[in-house]
């Protein structure tokens, strides 16, 4: 028997009381009459939205500027939850965060946020950071759902948040629970540090690797290496919501598509016109310009222009010395309109060094180390990143799951 089972069969063995929020807390609502957030100067300081959203527990240094009417607003401390008031998906209202640290004086929450705050009298028996893991658990998201109002915007009835009961255990078992779970998010914290490291190592030796050999070897334009090809354009009434081969466009581009071509049009198109072969890198020309995926040679259409690559021989240049290459954005991204667009001709005319092929070998093989310990799901640092967070959740919802006490 570990400890936290000793804990529980010592102090509640036939369960935990449950509380709602208004028996041990106040609300926190934002601040009001608010303009020019986030400017450079204001005359308050706020936790913003983001904060929370993105962070367990509250990064008390990251404070934003604003400009309110009244400066009598609510002052946060520390052992507040904060929460996010307002999404346009559900599932992302309520997300809470915990001031743990420290935090200085006069700081105010954002309009789109709220909070609560532990009655003086339960301080000694509720710890803010237990209530915090609790909130992000499953079992809470399923009950904070019916405080859910909306249709095309959604937000959080505060009346009703206020009547929802959460279990509270002796003081004991939380802060065991507490010491348990912060061993898992330190770890991950400490494994997304390192990523975060490796990732600008990856891109310190990258640069130096690629604009290190201008010095070297030749420069030669793209165009003097390959010409840029596309598909043929696919009309929409010959795509559909469902298919045999997928379609992708500018927005699904490297993720999962939402069109179809039958197997009998991606036939035709795919051998009277220009197709690309396995290995080759596309470039997206349209929305996020200069996004390149390697082409893995399984069946699937891109839409014309949005989506090109470039024809070439590489017995002049590796496809995957290219690869690396185009992260460095070499083209100037031309705009038709009010649109961005990468054009043929910029690419075209785009300059690289072109070393001998033994030493594009050499970098390519440093470059695929780097990117696999960087981003490969399935071997590297985000791999072991991933496992440790499924670990936590694991965790988390086993042990802040508790059976009423009656």
């Amino acid at each position: 028997m570990n400890k936290l089972e000793e804990l529980i069969q010592k102090l509640c063995p036939n369960g935990v009381e449950y509380k709602t929020f208004e028996d041990f807390s106040i609300q926190l609502t934002g601040m009001s009459g608010v303009s020019n957030k986030w400017a450079e100067t204001g005359n308050c300081v706020f936790i913003d939205y983001m904060n929370a959203y993105t962070h367990l527990k509250i990064d008390t240094t990251l404070i934003k500027k604003a400009t309110v009417k009244n400066l009598r607003q609510t002052i946060l401390q520390k052992g507040d939850i904060l929460f996010t008031s307002a999404s346009e998906v559900p599932d992302e209202c309520a997300i809470s965060s915990v001031i743990e640290n420290d935090i200085q004086d006069g700081v105010f929450l954002d309009d789109h946020l709220f909070g609560i705050r532990i009655l003086e009298e339960y301080k000694t028996e509720i710890n803010s950071t237990f209530l915090n893991y609790y909130f992000r658990g499953i079992e809470f998201r399923k009950i904070v759902q019916k405080a859910v109002r909306g249709v095309t915007r959604f937000y959080i009835s505060k009346k009703d948040f206020m009547k929802i009961k959460i279990p509270i255990p002796p003081i004991e078992v939380q802060e065991e629970i507490v010491r348990i779970l912060d061993k898992f998010t330190e770890l991950t914290a400490e494994l997304t540090a390192e990523l975060t490291a490796r990732k600008k190592q990856y891109e310190f030796y990258r640069d130096q690797l690629l604009r290190g050999n201008q010095l070297n070897c030749k420069t030669m334009q793209l165009g003097e290496i390959g010409s840029v090809n596309m598909c043929k354009r696919i009309m929409k009434s010959e795509t559909n919501i469902q298919g045999d081969i997928p379609f992708y466009k500018i927005g699904t581009f490297g993720k999962q598509a939402d069109a179809y071509i039958s197997k009998e049009t991606f036939e035709k198109y795919s051998t009277l016109y220009p197709y690309p072969k396995k290995g080759d890198v596309l470039i997206s020309a349209a929305g996020t310009i200069g996004r390149t995926i390697i082409f893995d040679g399984q069946p699937a259409y891109y839409q014309d222009s949005n989506i090109v690559w470039l024809n070439h021989d590489e017995s002049i240049v590796l496809n995957k010395y290219l690869y690396y290459y185009y992260q460095l954005q070499p083209w100037a991204i031309s705009t038709g309109g009010t649109i961005p667009r990468l054009y043929n001709d910029n690419i075209l005319k785009a300059k690289i060094p072109v070393p001998p092929l033994e030493e594009q070998e050499r970098i390519v093989a440093i470059l695929d180390r780097f990117d696999k310990l960087c981003n490969d799901i399935s071997e590297g640092l985000p791999a072991e990143i991933e496992a440790r967070q499924k670990q936590y959740e694991y965790y988390r919802d086993k042990l802040l799951t508790f059976k009423e006490l009656t």
